[in-house]
């Protein structure tokens, strides 16, 4: 059960600026890079769920923001 788990884990992010935990004692899976978070379970999932607040991946994000952006410039 998460409440019994007396684990230390890290906020992790990718390249994509996506959240995920890892356990602190680990290295970090390649590809991903540390949040600056760290804590109990819980802790670090409620710093992702205030912090992450579009779940959208980073290049999803940009190619949306251009959309926009070319419609603004062409009117």
């Amino acid at each position: 059960m998460d409440g019994d788990d007396t684990h230390s884990y890290v906020v992790v992010l990718n390249d994509e600026e996506q959240y995920s935990i890892w356990p602190a004692d680990r290295d970090l899976p390649l590809g991903w890079s540390s949040g600056g978070v760290s804590g109990s379970k819980a802790e670090c999932l409620a710093h992702i769920n205030e912090a992450w607040t579009d779940m959208r991946p980073l290049s999803l994000r940009r190619a949306a923001q251009e959309s926009v952006s070319a419609t603004h410039s062409q009117q």
